[in-house]
């Protein structure tokens, strides 16, 4: 079973939909017990920080996802909950992983929020488990307006005024900055490479 933890995010039917077209199954669930028996976990999130980190803690869940040891994949909102603060609403996240979550900052034909296709970069020269079979710098749909932060946990980036980290991994914790369940095939296949984990 896979679990789309209710985050309360505006993208969870997206994600279902999205999974669905693999011929997969899953379930959007807050409880805590269907979330550590699920082979796959998946951490949606369009929305703010504040409110996502509001629910989660409702359900006790801050106690439970950053213990999971089955592959976890954090969405956009969802991958930023993985580090350890958000400057949005000043926001205690999961601490996955290190650092703040920051707002981006604006620029003359540079908008926040970051909305559109933009491509993609691997970080080193070793493709990321979730961009194998995928061309060279394929482009992902983004919509955001913070970023997080750069360290060795970033396997993909994009540019937008500056690199801004596009993929994320710690252990069996993955995160993508994009919504891959609105980029298409090549979206499909991030989410079918997370699948064959």
């Amino acid at each position: 079973m896979i679990a789309v933890v209710d985050t309360g995010g505006a993208n969870l039917a997206s994600v279902g939909n999205a999974l669905e077209r693999l011929g997969r199954a899953s379930e959007v669930t807050s409880d805590a017990d269907r979330i550590r028996a699920a082979s796959h976990v998946i951490l949606p999130g369009v929305g703010a920080a504040g409110n996502s980190m509001q629910r989660i803690r409702e359900f006790g869940l801050e106690r439970v996802l950053p213990l999971l040891e089955q592959p976890v994949l954090g969405i956009c909102l969802g991958m930023q909950l993985l580090f350890e603060r958000s400057e949005e609403d000043d926001t205690e996240l999961l601490g996955v992983l290190p650092g703040s979550v920051r707002a981006l900052e604006p620029a003359p034909g540079r908008p926040v929020p970051h909305m559109g296709w933009n491509d993609t970069y691997s970080r080193d020269a070793t493709t990321p488990e979730l961009l194998r079979g995928i061309e060279a710098q394929p482009y992902f749909y983004f919509v955001h307006s913070y970023a997080a932060p750069s360290g060795p946990w970033v396997t993909a980036t994009c540019h937008y005024g500056t690199d801004v980290p596009a993929c994320v991994r710690a252990r069996n914790f993955h995160g993508v900055q994009f919504h891959p369940e609105r980029s298409g095939p090549a979206g499909a296949q991030v989410l079918a490479n997370f699948l064959a984990l």
